[in-house]
């Protein structure tokens, strides 16, 4: 997870949340502000993920087709059942 600089500048934003979490959260004493932040930042993270494997999803299933084909020459040191870690599930 993102760690949220506390001095950030901080851009006001309206937004609509459902009216039963928001007492929730207020009763709870969260801050409702970092906790936006911290969701939107999360969902921002992962969608730059989803676009960089997208991006590079044809170099990603060539190198796993070589080291299918191929192997690499250190997959079995330190790892006793030779099981290989692929770069995409």
């Amino acid at each position: 997870m993102r760690k949220i600089a506390v001095n950030a500048v901080r851009q006001p934003a309206n937004l609509s949340i459902d009216s039963k979490l928001m007492k929730e959260a207020k009763g709870l004493d969260v801050n409702v502000s970092r906790a936006a932040e911290a969701g939107i930042a999360e969902a921002v993270a992962a969608e730059k993920t989803r676009l960089w494997k997208l991006e590079n999803r044809a170099t990603i299933d060539a190198w796993n087709e070589y080291v299918e084909k191929h192997g690499i020459r250190w997959q079995n040191i330190g790892n006793s059942d030779g099981a290989l870690r692929r770069l995409r599930e």
